[in-house]
């Protein structure tokens, strides 16, 4: 029977390979799971493949073409994490500078392959009878779950986030294999069954299992999910409630890699008890040039030409006890030893801003570090603001801030701040399960509900302390309502932030956490994107709905 299932599969997706969310996917109709309920298990795993296998679209060539690669790219290269070293053909440059259109690749195939992923999980929902056993319930609550991530990623790219009104225009709402009708469902609409989809697959998976490791769904990831849409439904005594039952009176450090674990932790998410869950792959399915990794590492094979941003390697550096930055951040040092300063500089082509890179000496008599500029010395200085030492040069009688370093490699004038969080699965540079929800980052969501909670701002710090505990920082490294001052901060949502910033850079957090809490995006530092900040009411914070999508629905486009 499997071999017909395979079949089946292969042959619908010939047949509807140009296909968007009105046409079936590679599933089997209700009809032909009811006679063969073990299909269930094979769709349902199908499912799951295409959050990860390549796809040819309307002909575009397959090779880096794939569910994750788009998210991990759409997600977060718009935010001020990332810089872009140099333009590029790929699409990953427009979703960089938000210059977005209806027909771009990316654009259009993660929403054709969120619907195909949507229509399996409906397949599966509608013929898995409730009650048949406690594995045909998990599997129901796997779909369950698959349609609840694959309609929050899609609403939370190609509207406005919730916070900033329900009646929004939201996406497509596909609750059924009847595709008749294309409509778009407003945001509201679209949090409501998401939330209530994952309550369902809360129910169905409370008295099973899960099928293996974290690549497959469990209640832990449904409940961890809902932390996640509760938090950005603004239900903040929602958030807490859910996580306190979640952690079961266990500590929040109980739930999460030890310090000494954490430095492989991105290499092994998939049997990580900190992975509630990840797109799994395996050592066959390495994507090499193609992969997320390669735009961020070159270490053998990979392009290597996006790298951590200015302002988060500065926010990582007000404590060098820090271990994230030293795990995940690889500065790619010069094989000539000595430091150097950089700093953004206009480029006179656009409104993008490259970097001046110069070398500095160390004066041993004042313990300055410098450089001559015509016959005149320019010493670096410092000063302290809010309590971290800042560098700064006097520059036509004005403080420019910079960035000392020991000298590193660059490439078109921006340092090489290689990032790992993608890779070293089996010891391969380009491999990695992507993780897609962890409990760090449900810690996270309770801390942020508690800090949008009247008294609650020293639970909200209490969390925060337990990540940056975790992260190798004590005594005055952590946060106390009465240091935090003095640290530069008036208010304990925006520590929260940072900590989110911190632990989950590159994960593709950041855009929705700033947008949604209707915080602007500064991205005035060195980078191809232009030197502006976003505004969190800026239309171009949503993906545009694809032509292909319009042009056959007539759905209304985004503003």
């Amino acid at each position: 029977m499997k071999r017909k299932i395979i079949y089946f599969i292969s042959l619908l997706f010939l047949v509807t390979a140009c296909d968007l969310d009105f046409f079936p996917s590679d599933a089997m109709t209700p009809e032909q799971l009811a006679e063969d309920p073990g299909g269930a298990v094979y769709i349902t795993d199908g499912n799951y493949s295409m959050f990860k296998d390549e796809y040819e679209y309307k002909g575009l060539y397959s090779g880096g073409n794939s569910y994750i690669r788009h998210y991990m790219q759409m997600a977060e290269f718009p935010s001020d994490n990332i810089c872009l070293s140099g333009r590029t053909t790929d699409v990953l440059y427009d979703a960089t500078v938000y210059r977005t259109n209806p027909t771009l690749k990316n654009v259009s195939t993660f929403w054709w392959l969120s619907y195909r992923i949507i229509f399996g999980a409906n397949s599966v929902i509608e013929s898995v009878v409730d009650g048949a056993s406690t594995e045909s319930d998990y599997i129901k609550g796997e779909n369950y779950f698959i349609r609840a991530i694959a309609h929050l990623n899609l609403v939370t790219l190609y509207a406005k986030p919730y916070s900033h009104g329900r009646d929004n225009q939201g996406i497509v709402l596909r609750t059924s294999t009847n595709t008749a009708n294309t409509t778009r469902a407003t945001v509201g609409q679209v949090y409501d069954q998401i939330e209530a989809d994952l309550k369902e697959a809360i129910r169905l998976m409370s008295n099973g299992t899960r099928r293996g490791n974290a690549g497959y769904a469990s209640k832990e990831a449904a409940q961890g999910l809902l932390s996640r849409v509760y938090l950005y439904m603004e239900k903040n005594q929602e958030v807490i409630t859910l996580v306190n039952e979640m952690l079961n009176n266990a500590s929040p450090a109980s739930k999460l890699e030890s310090k000494a674990n954490f430095q492989n932790y991105f290499a092994n998410t998939l049997t990580s008890n900190e992975t509630l869950w990840a797109i799994a792959h395996t050592a066959l399915e390495t994507r090499g040039q193609s992969s997320i990794a390669s735009m961020y590492l070159n270490d053998g094979m990979g392009w290597g030409e996006v790298f951590s941003s200015d302002p988060l390697n500065s926010l990582y550096e007000r404590y060098p006890n820090d271990v994230r930055y030293s795990y995940f951040v690889k500065p790619k040092y010069h094989t000539t030893p000595g430091y150097m300063i950089s700093y953004p500089v206009a480029n006179p082509d656009d409104d993008s801003r490259g970097n001046e890179l110069k070398d500095v000496t160390l004066d041993p008599i004042t313990n300055k570090y410098y450089y001559t500029d015509g016959g005149k010395k320019v010493n670096v200085e410092t000063e302290l603001v809010n309590g971290y030492e800042q560098k700064y040069i006097l520059l036509n009688g004005q403080k420019q801030p910079v960035r000392l370093t020991q000298k590193m490699q660059n490439r078109n004038s921006f340092p090489m701040y290689y990032v790992t969080k993608f890779s070293y699965q089996d010891g391969d540079p380009m491999l990695n399960s992507p993780v897609m929800l962890r409990w760090a980052e449900v810690i996270l969501n309770r801390a942020e509900a508690y800090a949008k909670t009247a008294g609650k701002e020293a639970d909200a710090l209490a969390d925060v302390n337990v990540l940056r505990t975790r992260a190798g920082l004590s005594g005055n490294e952590l946060f106390t309502t009465s240091n935090m001052g003095a640290k530069g901060y008036t208010n304990v949502l925006d520590v929260v932030l940072d900590e989110r910033r911190l632990e989950l850079a590159f994960e593709g957090h950041r855009m929705f956490d700033l947008y949604r809490n209707k915080k602007n995006m500064d991205r005035k530092y060195a980078g191809v994107q232009p030197w502006e900040i976003v505004n969190y009411d800026n239309n171009k914070i949503q993906y545009p709905i694809p032509f292909d999508e319009i042009s056959v629905s007539g759905i209304e486009q985004n503003p």
